[in-house]
């Protein structure tokens, strides 16, 4: 494990995947799938495990249900050796999951957030918050719990000495009431893709997007999915091919594990450019296998799949 350690802030839920489904969901009508998935969900618990399974020592907060869903989710941190000590269990609320209905690249969500709701900035270890490097936070419009106390929340981690990522991830309602112009300043990586940009700095097209939030960014990480991946700062602005792989499964998990990939890279000190890099492989990576962590086994394996993939031969 890297001497470096971080702590996930965020959500915790299964992921119930649907794949080769016989025609879109209608009311009043059966529809059958060929395939289906039960595995760890949630941005913050893929993006903790993956970054795990990379080698960087982990450790998640969050909130579950006292129920089996929260014991396999536990589990499954576990077995990828993240730290649960901080995360709390709830006997009044049920763990979260996810309906996943899978269509070529593109899929339908359904969520039960469950117990992801009432996670608050109580919740946070701030009596350990010294123990770790830095701080990741994700899935912010499923977390109202976290949402009035989110520039606190990064604010409090940067005097405690951490570097500090943020990822939005997708606002159900379509609000995109997030308070950037004070939060992101205390925000070290942001880490949204195209359409949670255009979203929520209110423009139509990516260059005017990216000049709105710049102004209130420090490094701007951004998704482009099968474009690959882009970085701006004041100083850089780096575009980065995709690396496409022959062994596409799904596309679940991505985004997470390019932001494993590139925090990976940012903790152990690499150029921006070197985690804009490795963080499309890994995103790369992720595709080869249903659901969001099945591609992250052992570090050899995940090595050579990495190579495989950068040499095009996966």
């Amino acid at each position: 494990m890297s001497s470096k350690k971080i702590l996930v802030v965020g959500e915790l839920n299964i992921d119930l995947i649907l794949n080769d489904i016989h025609g879109f969901p209608e009311i009043g009508a059966e529809k059958l799938a060929e395939n289906m998935e039960f595995t760890l969900g949630s941005s913050s618990a893929i993006l903790a495990s993956n970054i795990s399974a990379l080698g960087i020592s982990t450790s998640f907060c969050g909130l579950l249900g006292e129920d089996n869903f929260g014991e396999f989710i536990l589990e499954e941190l576990r077995n990828k050796n993240v730290d649960t000590r901080f995360v709390s269990l709830s006997k009044e609320h049920k763990t979260g999951i996810t309906v996943v209905m899978n269509y070529d690249q593109d899929r339908a969500n359904v969520t039960f957030c469950g117990a992801m709701n009432e996670l608050t900035i109580n919740h946070i270890p701030w009596k350990n918050i010294t123990e770790f490097d830095h701080l990741h936070f994700s899935s912010y419009f499923l977390q109202p719990g976290m949402q009035p106390n989110i520039v606190n929340l990064f604010k409090k981690a940067k005097e405690a000495g951490l570097s500090t990522s943020l990822d939005l991830q997708v606002d159900p309602i379509n609000k995109w009431d997030f308070d950037y112009k004070n939060c992101l300043p205390f925000v070290d990586i942001f880490l949204p893709n195209e359409n949670e940009l255009l979203n929520l700095s209110g423009k139509n097209n990516l260059e005017d997007a990216i000049e709105t939030i710049k102004n209130y960014s420090n490094t701007l990480a951004l998704k482009l999915g099968d474009k690959g991946g882009r970085i701006v700062t004041d100083s850089e602005d780096i575009l980065i091919k995709p690396y496409l792989n022959k062994a596409y499964k799904d596309a679940i998990g991505a985004g997470d594990s390019f932001n494993a990939g590139f925090l990976k890279k940012f903790l152990e000190g690499a150029t921006l450019k070197e985690c804009l890099d490795f963080a499309n492989l890994t995103g790369s990576l992720n595709t080869t296998a249903a659901g969001g962590t099945g591609a992250f086994g052992d570090a050899k394996e995940i090595e050579i799949k990495i190579q495989e993939i950068r040499n095009n031969k996966l």
